[in-house]
This record gives C-alpha cells, structure tokens and sequence, in this order.
C-alpha cells in the first residue's frame, strides 16, 4: 500500500490512525448500502509464498539478493529465506485456471533461476523440514521498516518476556522464542474467490463449511524443528507465532489474532470488520492521507487504507478483502489454511476444490449456516488440521463421517457443480478434481508422503540427513511437476554429501538428555551410567540450566579413591560434580567444537541456549565426522 508503518505506540498516533480505520468502515458500510460494490463478477487469484535453501538444503537467507533479480510480481516476506509472488486474478470461467496454473509455473521458474543465480534452491512446502530454532534469530529478519514495525509491536503487546509454542502431535514441541520470527517458518498458497457483498454472507459461511474437509485433502506440514506434530501443522504454529494473549486473567475470553472465528456472519462483510475492531487494539499506524467520503463525492473509488492495514493484523483463516480491479471496489474471500505445495498442479487441484465446494455449497443449499453447528465446523476445521484424512468430520446429518467418504462421495461432485456452473470447463474442472480425486483415493498426501518417508528411513543416517533427504526429494519431485500422490518416497542419496549435516553442532547433538538434580544421590548417577550406556550424566537445577556435569571417569576414580562400600553412595551428586563445564551454543561450528575438545581435553560438551541446556555433543557423535573425512580422503588417494 505504499504507507510508512510504525508500531503504535504513541497514544495521539494510535487515536488518529483508529478514527481512520473508523471512518474506512463507515464509508465502506456506505458503499454496500449504495450498491457500489462489483458483482455479476467472479474472480480468483492466489499468492505463493516459498522457501529458499542452500547447502544441506538449509535455509537460504537470500530473499533481498533474489528479489532484486526478479521484480515484480514477487515480494518480500517476514524473513530473508522466504519471498511471494503474486499471480494475476483471472476470471472463473473457461480454462481459466490453467492458465494461472501456467503463469504459476513460469513466474515459479523465473524464481528457480533468480535463486540458481544466487546459489540458492527454491521450495513449495508449508513448512520447511530442515528448519532449526536458530533460523529464527532478527538477523535473518527481511530488512523492511513493516516486519521490524511487527516485531516491536507485538512483542509490546505478548503478555510474557517471550512467544511460547506447545504443540502435541506423535512428538511434542515446547519452545520459548524471543521474536515474530516464528512466524517465519509458514508458507502457504493463498487462494481469492471474488463474490459480491449481498452474496458474501452465504458464500462466506460456505468457505468456512467446507474448509475442514478441504485441508484434509491438502495437509503438507507435519515437521516443525524435526518433531512430528499436527499433520498442518501451521494452523497451530500460525496462532500460537502471533498469539499476545495473557492466561492469567481468570476466566475471561481473549481471541488470539489468528483465529477460525467464532460465529456465522448473519448480516454483511461488516460483521467480521466490526467484531474484529472491537475485540483488537491497533497493531501497526500509518499516515492516511484523504477522506474516504470526500473520495465516494468525487465520484472516485476510495483506497481505505486504514482499513486495509488494520485487516492485514487480524489472520481470519478465511479472511475478508477489500480491493479494486479495474477501477471498480470488490470484496473477496482469502482462504490462508492451504499450504505451500507439494507441487504447482496440487496447488490449483486445492484452490478448484475449495471454490468448487464454496460455490457448490451455495448452489445447493444457500446460506448453510442454518445446517451446522458453528462449533461443529470449528471443530472440523482443528481436526482437519491434526490428522487430515484421518479426521471424522460432523457433516450436515450431524453425524461423523470421514474425511476420505466425505470428499469422494459428497464434496467433489458438489464442487464439479460448482464451478461448471460457474462457467468453467467440465474437462477443466475434471482435471483438477480428478487430481484430488487421486490423491484422497491414494490416501497420499504431502503430509502422508512426508510422514512415510521418514518411517522408510528410520535406520538411516542422522536425523539431520532424513530431514535433508525430504527436502531434497521434494525439490525434485516438485521440478518434475508431477502431483504429489504419484511421488516415490524420499531416498537418503537425496540429501546428497554428508558434510553438510555436520557443520554446526545442532545437526546432530544428542537432545533426548539424561540429567539429574545436584541433590540426587550418587546411587542414582552409577545406574544411569550402567543402565543407559552412557559416560555423562548432566546436572541441571529446576529451571533446566546447565550446573554441573559427572563423568563415568569421576565415578571409577572416587570409588578407586574410597574403595567398595559405604559412604561414597551417601554422597549427592553435587559434591562430585564437575562445576560450571564448557559449554557451546547449538550453532557453533562443529570444527570449533571438535578443536575445544581436543585443546580441553574433553570427552562432551554441553549444548547451552539462553542459559538452558539443550543438548550435548559427546566423542561417539564425532566419530561419524572422522569416519566420513577418513573414507573421503582413501578414496581421493585411490583416485
């Protein structure tokens, strides 16, 4: 939009930038009772966000170099590994979609070259497997005056001294973060469906019906930090990254920014605008120029840019957009939950699926919200988002049916309907459709097919080297262009050299720990020892930071010192230990550690973030290191 954002802070700021936002919604009110905005039209358009990787196939903090080669229609994003593009809204009729599925495949190959260029891989993926917390840090945050605005205005508004993320799938990740950043590991293919404003209600309520069972379909996140989570995993990351919620104020509802919403819309698009502006304080100001109804008196169309940016705050999964197109004010709907990949076709195969469903739906049964519970829906929507197509879904009956029959038996051909009827080709609509049809009847999606990759090499290398052999596959499969139920599962040689998973020591340190308190006994330090067929135990107090450390070595010489029996085993681990150790931080080079073990005469270090203790990197994980290097330089000589 062209505005110098800031954070609002000041309260003369904030009060001025609010009355804006106000009298946007004022005049936009005055719009839809005038009949001025577009209708008769249907449009659609989308958004892809990616990935940029390096070696390892690790993110490639490359966005601003990249960008610079491209132009537009691409953009920046939150971080420097992430860009947009922004495809051309097209008409739903016709072959219409595909050719935004060509011109998706020709900007996409532009980017892949701009990134060649730079030494760089691009990727569609909803979040990136080979992401590791220290990614995140504000270095890599894109140098733009509105994502540095964002950061300081949300971390005014958290209730705490940092983001927490707590999500439970087959693993379970519990983090602290000190920044926006965490936001920065989603990327999603963003689809628009333009409706008029006397249809928005029903049509809106339909895309909230019909989102639940299209995710299903769509799901391609299951890895955040390599924890197997929600099989969309974005949809709990999303919230919680932006969530400045409190929960200590007893009972009381807070809405958190990122939200599926609460209710059907009964009345107009204003209900969404006006319930979000009572519920959420501004975020990010900027100075507006102009009146709104000074514009509608000239007979000119206003740009309501206050309201634009306030909207662009509030991350409604199915989000309400105000925008022109050809001179003319229009509404649209922005579906945010589809995922980034797997692969271009399987991008536009969800888009068709959602507004063929939205349009069916419509078609079919009106305004559904009188045919569902909205809690009902909401609940669909959550579960969609853990297990995909394993989900049971409440249906317009009331009872659960699962999410494969409810696709194949019951939304598709409402969908093919839908945008038949909408004037799009019946082999068109059959093609896309037909894409989904395939992928739910295979039972592989993105996340299935990254799930069962890393099950295939469980056994296999490191767990930095699966993570890269996903990546690697999914590149390659994606530059193939073939939708993502036809992918044979990842392979290790996909992650190519083996170098490239061992150069910081968060790639391969131990973290599942086996620590005690300083005030255990030393009965419980020679059981562990034995029991667990390790040679360090890690002392840490309750706040889980590092204070001490005992060696297999320390307990072999106090009892050699004291002999067999008695009071050695009466004595805490705390009088034993080895106090304040030598410890790393997860991204220190791995030749930077393995030369302070050496010089140290050390047999581990401890891996230390913020003071916590994280992990730790013992003698056993460097010999994989000396093995390769041994093996590469045999076969050099041999050569």
């Amino acid at each position: 939009m062209g505005l110098n954002v800031v954070p609002a802070e000041d309260p003369k700021t904030v009060r001025h930038f609010t009355r804006a936002v106000l009298r946007d919604l004022k005049a936009l009110e005055q719009m839809v009772a005038d009949g001025l905005i577009e209708s008769g039209v249907r449009r659609f358009g989308a958004e892809q966000e990616f990935f940029l990787v390096g070696d390892g196939w690790r993110p490639a903090p490359l966005g601003v170099e990249v960008l610079e080669r491209l132009g537009e229609p691409f953009t920046t994003e939150l971080a420097r590994f992430n860009l947009e593009l922004n495809l051309s809204p097209q008409l739903l009729e016709g072959d219409e979609l595909r050719k935004l599925e060509a011109e998706l495949n020709t900007l996409v190959g532009r980017a892949r070259s701009a990134a060649a260029e730079e030494g760089a891989k691009l990727i569609l993926t909803g979040i990136l497997p080979t992401l590791v917390q220290s990614d995140l840090t504000l270095d890599n945050i894109t140098p733009r005056e509105r994502y540095y605005a964002l950061n300081d205005a949300l971390s005014k508004h958290r209730s705490g001294p940092a983001y927490r993320l707590r999500i439970e799938g087959t693993d379970e990740l519990l983090i602290e973060h000190d920044s926006v950043m965490l936001e920065a590991c989603n990327t999603s293919f963003q689809a628009h469906l333009q409706v008029s404003a006397e249809e928005f209600p029903a049509f809106y309520n339909a895309a909230q019906l019909v989102m639940a069972p299209v995710l299903a379909a769509a799901v391609n996140s299951p890895l955040l930090f390599g924890k197997r989570l929600w099989s969309e995993t974005r949809i709990a990351l999303f919230q919680q990254s932006l969530d400045t919620r409190s929960g200590t104020l007893h009972t009381r509802e807070l809405s958190p920014r990122v939200r599926f919403g609460d209710q059907w819309v009964r009345n107009s698009v204003l209900d969404l605008y006006q319930e979000d502006i009572a519920r959420f304080p501004v975020l990010l100001a900027a100075e507006v120029e102009g009146d709104p109804f000074e514009t509608l008196e000239r007979g000119e169309v206003p740009k309501l840019e206050a309201l634009q940016l306030y909207n662009s705050t509030i991350y409604r999964w199915n989000r309400a957009c105000y925008g022109i197109t050809e001179g003319k004010p229009h509404l649209r709907i922005e579906c945010r939950a589809l995922p980034s990949g797997p692969s271009t076709v399987d991008e536009v195969a969800n888009m068709a699926f959602w507004m063929g469903s939205v349009l069916g739906m419509v078609k079919a049964y009106g305004d559904v919200s009188t045919l569902l519970d909205f809690d009902d829906v909401r609940g669909n929507f959550l579960s969609a988002s853990r297990v995909g197509l394993k989900a049971a879904l409440t249906w317009l009956g009331d009872e659960p049916v699962s999410a494969p029959r409810l696709v194949l038996e019951t939304l598709l051909p409402i969908a093919r309907e839908g945008l038949i009827d909408a004037g799009v080709f019946a082999e068109t609509a059959d093609h896309y459709l037909g894409v989904i049809r395939k992928r739910v009847e295979s039972g592989q999606n993105g996340a299935v097919w990254t799930m069962r990759s890393l099950a295939a090499l469980k056994n296999q290398g490191t767990q930095t080297e699966r993570l890269a052999a996903v990546t690697a596959a999914t590149v390659r499969h994606q530059t193939d262009g073939i939708p993502v139920h036809e992918w044979p599962l990842a392979d290790l040689t996909d992650a190519g050299g083996w170098r490239q998973h061992y150069l910081r020591v968060e790639q391969y340190m131990t973290t599942r720990l086996v620590t005690i308190r300083q005030d255990e006994p030393i009965d419980l330090v020679t059981f562990l020892l034995d029991r667990k067929a390790i040679r360090h135990v890690l002392v840490e107090d309750e706040d889980h930071c590092l204070v001490g450390i005992i060696s297999y070595r320390t307990i072999l010489r106090l009892f050699a010192q004291s002999g067999l029996g008695g009071e050695v085993e009466e004595r805490a681990a705390g009088e034993i230990m080895e106090s304040d150790p030598l410890t790393v931080a997860p991204d220190t080079p791995t030749l930077d550690a393995i030369r302070l073990m050496r010089e140290r005469q050390l047999s581990c270090l401890p891996v230390v973030k913020d003071g916590k203790l994280v992990g730790i990197v013992t003698e056993r994980d460097i010999l994989p290191i000396a093995y390769g290097l041994l093996e590469a330089r045999l076969l050099d000589e041999e050569a």
